[in-house]
């Protein structure tokens, strides 16, 4: 296996299109995949075939993979041959002609208000105060804004100058949007400056919003989904239904059911096509089929009844 050639093509990705650490990592595990299997049978990145990388999607298939991370994988099998030809190191890309796996269309899970309500409350439970503080600005920006956790933890500390009620963050692709904050949020961050500058080393300045002692210098998603997962249990909710995407997942379905428009929804998302925004019609499904239920006459079981009478 050539992993120079993995290295050269994650460092070109990474500094011409700002993809994400997160992105780099599968993209090298999906590579690194694909190489012991081409060293099986004798193959290598340069001289695999379609026929090659076939085999290899039918074994990663035949593995239990589910489709999701098959269609990861041929993304990244994708990206990578196009960049071995487009940097001229095979006159061909055999991996663009290969078929996509279908995807099954997956609901997104989300929390009702109340269980929304529910956290919030529950953050009443936590200690040292200090704790408390900083996860009630966690919650209340990210039911807020809807942002990623990875857009979360890494908020500079300068968001708090805000003299507006929105954040401008920086998404996928290095692309910069503007995210609302509600009134709650923005005093939650206002409350957590003083406790932050509690838990920073004396002496020591941090860039981060959400400082920490450990490599990265802010909070983990990690310990973010840890510590969620504490509140969701003095919640009184399964800590398996609770999780940052969650949260992100309920801003959208909650904002929707208030009848926000989709374009509103995609832009505070940061979603680069609409269509990815378009799962969080189920909501409107669901208040399309409540409408009809309450309002409908033929849902009432005494209509025809009243009808005869007349």
């Amino acid at each position: 296996m050539n992993k120079e050639l993995i290295n050269a093509f994650t460092e070109t990705i990474t500094a011409e299109r700002g993809v994400s650490a997160n992105t780099v990592a599968a993209y090298t595990r999906d590579l690194k995949d694909l190489g012991f299997f081409l060293d099986s049978k004798r193959r290598t990145f340069e001289n695999a075939t379609p026929k090659d990388l076939r085999a290899y999607m039918v074994f990663t298939a035949q593995k239990g993979m589910v489709e999701k991370t098959q269609a990861r994988r041929l993304s990244a099998l994708r990206e990578f041959y196009k960049y071995l030809y487009t940097e001229k190191i095979r006159k061909d890309n055999p991996a663009e002609i290969l078929d996509s796996p279908r995807l099954k269309r997956a609901l997104p899970k989300y929390l009702s208000e109340d269980e929304i309500n529910a956290l919030f409350d529950a953050i009443n439970q936590i200690t040292p105060e200090s704790k408390a503080v900083r996860m009630r600005a966690l919650l209340e920006i990210l039911y807020a804004s809807g942002l990623r956790v990875s857009e979360l933890i890494t908020l500079p500390s300068n968001v708090a100058n805000i003299k507006e009620n929105f954040l401008i963050v920086r998404g996928k692709g290095s692309k910069d949007r503007m995210v609302p904050l509600t009134d709650a949020a923005e005093q939650a961050l206002h409350d957590w400056i003083p406790e932050r500058e509690k838990t920073l080393p004396k002496g020591r300045g941090s860039k981060w919003l959400f400082p920490s002692s450990g490599k990265t210098g802010h909070l983990t998603r990690e310990s973010f989904f840890l510590e969620l997962k504490e509140l969701a249990l003095k919640a009184g909710i399964p800590a398996e239904r609770v999780s940052p995407h969650v949260i992100r997942h309920s801003f959208a379905s909650h904002l929707i059911a208030h009848d926000a428009d989709l374009r509103t929804v995609q832009q505070m998302l940061g979603h680069a096509d609409i269509a990815t925004t378009q799962i969080y019609t189920h909501i409107l499904d669901d208040r399309l089929k409540s409408s009809v239920e309450k309002s409908h006459p033929m849902a009432d079981p005494k209509f025809f009844q009243n009808l005869l009478k007349k």
